[in-house]
């Protein structure tokens, strides 16, 4: 097992970026969801996920969320998920400024520990007492992307969280929560659809 004092980040977002072919961004931005159940604002944690969130800021540049259903909706006494994104089965192909590009599969998991400088990258947390050193948890209004293996996440899937989960906490890149809006995620169910998803100036 990797030690957490003992851990070394061999590779940076810059690498990941270069190879994944987009532009890195290391500042938090804030979007705007606009779905059928009514609008909610997102800050997304550019300065802790670096990777992931220059991910999501593509797809949303490129579109792919446009209509796009919360197609999974998960109910639990106290919690719910709900998810939505596009199935790598189900659009291999996006749409950019000029021609056409193919996502890649998935991205990697990314976690953020509080006395280290840069993300671990394919860095899953084993060890309960770890989750206190991150600087990202699951909290109400959470958003993460979904998992695509092991130390993987999805490239375009992603959910929320309408509380707490700490049990989940280091296991899933959180990249963001709503800060505006949180009643309109609670009310969204399976069917309901995101009309688009603006990035704030």
């Amino acid at each position: 097992m990797v030690q957490a004092c003992g851990y070394k980040n061999k590779i940076d977002s810059n690498y990941y970026c270069q190879k994944l072919k987009f532009t890195c961004i290391n500042s938090n931005k804030v979007v705007y969801f606009k779905t059928t159940k009514g609008d909610f604002e997102v800050k997304l944690f550019g300065k802790d996920n670096p990777v992931t969130v220059s991910n999501f800021i593509e797809n949303i540049e490129n579109n792919i969320y446009v209509n796009q259903k919360f197609y999974k909706i998960i109910n639990f006494a106290q919690i719910r998920f709900i998810q939505s994104g596009v199935k790598p089965e189900n659009k291999l192909y996006i749409e950019p400024k000029q021609n056409l590009h193919k996502t890649s599969p998935s991205i990697p998991l990314e976690i953020k520990f509080k006395e280290e400088i840069k993300p671990r990258y394919n860095y899953q947390i084993k060890n309960p007492s770890e989750t206190e050193n991150l600087v990202n948890t699951f909290e109400s209004g959470s958003i993460a992307m979904v998992k695509s293996g092991k130390n993987k996440s999805s490239s375009t899937e992603f959910f929320f969280v309408t509380s707490k989960i700490p049990e989940l906490d280091g296991r899933y890149s959180i990249f963001g929560k709503i800060i505006k809006g949180l009643d309109v995620l609670k009310k969204i169910n399976k069917e309901d659809y995101i009309k688009a998803v603006q990035i704030s100036n």
